[in-house]
């Protein structure tokens, strides 16, 4: 008895469809998903340097710090600096994800054969990950909201 395996069956559906095979249609369907990861890579590249210019300002405060106090407040001032950066960073990331997903969704309906019938269906993902993105943004208003008010301020 005759059995196909996985690689047998994907072999197969490779050698069937090597003539219909176009290297720029194939190389037209990558461009979106290459945007979105050089859109990964600008963020990513963006918040590496935030962070380095938040290392060098902290290193330059210590500089000057000449008696407990003032390396207390150095201290303080570059928790502040580190919670409103990874703040920024985090709804950066989170609104990137967000909207690479709804242009997902939107490309999904355009291909799908019925997009009409798909159209509620898309409408409520999109909805969904917005929602998702307010809430984390809430979050973290309510967090910072906390640390301001354990530290009286």
């Amino acid at each position: 008895m005759f059995t196909n395996t996985p690689f047998e069956a994907a072999a197969k559906a490779m050698k069937e469809n090597a003539e219909k095979f176009n290297a720029a249609s194939a190389q037209e369907a990558f461009k979106p998903m290459m945007a979105q990861l050089q859109a990964w890579t600008d963020l990513a590249q963006k918040q590496a340097q935030s962070a380095q210019v938040s290392m060098a300002a902290t290193m330059e405060s210590f500089k000057s710090v000449k008696e407990p106090q003032s390396a207390f407040e150095a201290m303080k001032v570059s928790a502040e600096n580190s919670m409103a950066m990874a703040t920024q960073n985090l709804k950066d990331v989170t609104a990137l994800g967000v909207s690479q997903f709804h242009t997902s969704v939107d490309a999904l309906e355009k291909a799908h054969p019925a997009p009409e019938a798909f159209s509620n269906v898309a409408k409520g993902m999109k909805d969904a990950a917005t929602k998702i993105e307010v809430s984390i943004e809430s979050a973290m208003k309510q967090g910072s909201a906390a640390i301001k008010k354990t530290r009286g301020g």
